[in-house]
């Protein structure tokens, strides 16, 4: 038996690691689907500037922090991260297992079995040393792909409820951390019309 070998690929499969969640706090717009909502009859009436330029903001981290849709898909995100973290920890303690198991009863197999049982372990050491990649890729493609759905809805949502109510030229975003600007009047924030709208529709669609 190689020991020194199998100890090489034991400690390769114990550095095996799982990345954390990608937070879902987005800081811009993106996407083009289109979507349902309402006219707000108690719409914030637009700040009109001058030469006739219509301006608004949406707080965008409120925003993310009060939709029901976001908190629904963060949950969701996290117990899919969860699962696929809790497969990768099963797969390792299979393999330290069998490479236990190997080590202890090793010697009382036939040459021919050792040398199929190190190649067999050899081959899953090789395996399990990418599996961290192999999950992390794959929550990732999960996050993207719920966040495009999220900011599609958003932005189809935004761009209806300004076509219907207020007919801004711009509504611009404000965030904590990467706001474009140093100060904006309050009277244009419409981020709880936008938050309400939203939450109202998706409350629609969960009863559909």
């Amino acid at each position: 038996m190689e020991n020194n070998k199998f100890n090489k690929i034991l400690l390769i499969c114990n550095a095996v690691l799982f990345l954390g969640l990608v937070g879902i706090y987005i800081l811009h717009f993106t996407g083009n689907n289109g979507g349902n909502s309402k006219v707000n009859v108690n719409a914030k009436a637009p700040v009109v500037k001058e030469g006739g330029l219509k301006v608004a903001y949406v707080n965008t981290d409120t925003l993310i922090a009060k939709y029901e849709y976001a908190k629904d898909m963060e949950k969701e995100l996290m117990a899919f991260k969860n699962q696929q973290e809790a497969y990768g920890k099963q797969q390792v303690a299979k393999f330290q297992k069998d490479y236990d198991d190997y080590l202890k009863n090793g010697a009382n197999m036939t040459l021919t079995q050792q040398q199929s049982t190190e190649a067999e372990l050899k081959k899953r050491a090789e395996k399990m040393a990418t599996l961290e990649q192999e999950l992390t890729a794959k929550i990732m493609e999960r996050q993207m792909m719920e966040n495009t759905k999220l900011l599609n809805a958003i932005f189809a949502f935004v761009r209806e409820y300004n076509e219907q109510n207020q007919k801004f030229d711009i509504i611009l975003r404000k965030t904590f951390e990467n706001s474009p600007t140093l100060y904006m009047n309050e009277a244009m924030d419409i981020t709880d019309e936008i938050v309400n709208g939203l939450n109202e529709e998706y409350k629609n669609l969960k009863k559909e």
